[in-house]
């Protein structure tokens, strides 16, 4: 059930048709873990938050640089040289002070894969290949449903990848792996794509249905398209035998 605060807190979204009281219930006893918290993960972890998931569960070992500030929106410049996890746990407990945020000050890698066990759904917001085919193997191998995204420039990726796949290895030859510390990024773009990540992420959690798509966004043309991938590579192959 939703206490008083929480009924006041949430009262715009429980009144959306589409959630409702029920629906926010469901947020309330979720847990999510998201890895990395650059320009994505600081705009997702807020807005998951603000929407009330009971259990969030943040990944990342980097310090707040002065060059982040143009587009990861928790950090100020009072946190620069700073934690990126733990400046973000602060923050988020101002913002809702009625859900669990757990801070891990590390980088994902094989030998701590388990952060991820127990979580209803985990968002991808890195911008490191590696770390994104760790995700996917290991989300796909303990059935765990998760959410691909990725932004450079003035574009960016995003798709729920099911454990029954399509995965990610089906549609790298799609997707752009450039990184914005390379080739820049607008600071409008990761706003766009962590919207559309949380929304799909909300979706999920309140057990609607949605399909394994692969959403393309142009912030400056602008331009969206779907994509519809394919069960490609070895990985799915091998678990759809």
């Amino acid at each position: 059930m939703l206490n008083v605060k929480e009924l006041e807190k949430y009262s715009r979204q429980t009144i959306f048709d589409k959630i409702g009281s029920q629906g926010q219930i469901k947020l309330k006893y979720k847990k999510v873990a998201i890895v990395g918290l650059g320009a994505l993960g600081t705009t997702t972890s807020q807005l998951l938050a603000r929407a009330g998931v009971g259990h969030i569960k943040m990944i990342d070992s980097d310090l707040v640089e002065e060059s982040n500030l143009q587009r990861q929106t928790l950090f100020t410049e009072k946190d620069i040289g700073r934690s990126k996890s733990l400046a973000a746990k602060k923050k988020l407990e101002l913002i809702n002070s009625t859900i669990k945020i757990e801070a891990i000050n590390e980088h994902l890698e094989k030998n701590n894969l388990s952060y991820l066990k127990g979580t209803d759904l985990v968002l991808d917001c890195t911008d490191n290949l590696d770390t994104r085919l760790l995700i996917n193997d290991f989300c796909k191998k303990e059935k765990i449903l998760w959410i691909y995204s990725a932004c450079v420039k003035t574009s960016g990726y995003v798709m729920p990848i099911f454990p029954e796949g399509p995965c990610l290895r089906c549609f790298l030859k799609e997707a752009k792996l450039d990184s914005a510390c390379t080739i820049g990024v607008i600071n409008t773009i990761p706003i766009s794509i962590s919207a559309l990540q949380v929304t799909l992420a909300i979706k999920i959690l309140t057990e609607k249905k949605i399909k394994p798509e692969l959403f393309y966004y142009n912030i400056w043309t602008p331009e969206l398209k779907k994509l519809k991938i394919n069960h490609s590579c070895d990985l799915c192959h091998k678990t759809q035998a």
